[in-house]
């Protein structure tokens, strides 16, 4: 059993109605981490979801926060929610550097991945940052300087390349398709186990004594719709032999 922290994946969505000359707006909260979370606690693991709105405060803040926990995962949250800590963007006081506590964490043998999505490796417009930040080093795949996301409303099937290596869990056969994903450039001594419109979909390397991968599409819709996360039973295969693999 790893104990495994989710990052991220959940969202405030706000709507403006207008009919005739009224108006009025509604809000709804929103997570995506159920299939994910399914995934993993149905392979043993503890997991432990950190929404996006408290990642600003509650995201570890050294290696003895990060150390209740054997992986760590980043799911559609960008890289300004880690670093800009209330305490450093709302009172203009220096806090702590839980980037730089994060690569040090996995550099001593911690296990990183990051799945994909409009505020995950580079992303929409951006926004998401990782690429000047101190955990592009700690990430086997080089990220774009510009907006990295690729649309593929058609759908587009993944193709396995590392199928015997143990991340991706003994999955088999065809995988269904996916919607689309961050296009990333693999780096040098990383292995890439699957590839999605010619780019690295999975990719793992290893860094200091801990280990890092990527999943470059989402774990939950909209890039990856039901049939991948919801009925095929590769995907707990998959996310579940990523943890194992980083947790060692």
């Amino acid at each position: 059993m790893s104990r495994v922290l989710i990052a991220g994946e959940s969202w405030i969505s706000q709507s403006t109605h207008i009919k005739g000359v009224d108006s009025f707006t509604t809000s709804a909260y929103v997570t995506g981490v159920e299939p994910l979370r399914r995934a993993l606690e149905g392979r043993g693991h503890e997991v432990t979801h950190l929404p996006a709105h408290l990642v600003p405060g509650q995201f570890p803040s050294d290696a003895e926060a990060l150390a209740g926990y054997d992986v760590v995962i980043l799911s559609d949250i960008g890289a300004n929610s880690l670093q800009l800590s209330p305490e450093v963007f709302e009172r203009g006081t220096p806090g702590a550097d839980r980037i730089d506590a994060l690569r040090g964490w996995v550099g001593d043998g911690g296990g990183l991945l990051m799945v994909g999505g409009y505020l995950s490796f580079t992303g929409f417009e951006g926004k998401a940052a990782y690429r000047n930040t101190a955990l592009h080093e700690v990430l086997p795949v080089e990220l774009l300087p510009e907006d990295d996301r690729v649309e593929l409303p058609a759908g587009g099937r993944p193709s396995a390349v590392g199928t015997g290596h143990p991340a991706l869990g003994g999955v088999t056969g065809a995988w269904p398709p996916l919607l689309g994903y961050n296009r990333v450039r693999p780096r040098p001594g990383a292995e890439v186990l699957a590839t999605l419109g010619g780019d690295p979909l999975v990719a793992v390397a290893e860094y200091g004594a801990g280990r890092s991968a990527v999943f470059t599409s989402d774990c939950s819709p909209h890039w990856a719709p039901a049939a991948f996360c919801e009925q095929w039973d590769g995907y707990a295969r998959v996310f579940g032999g990523l943890v194992e693999w980083l947790s060692r």
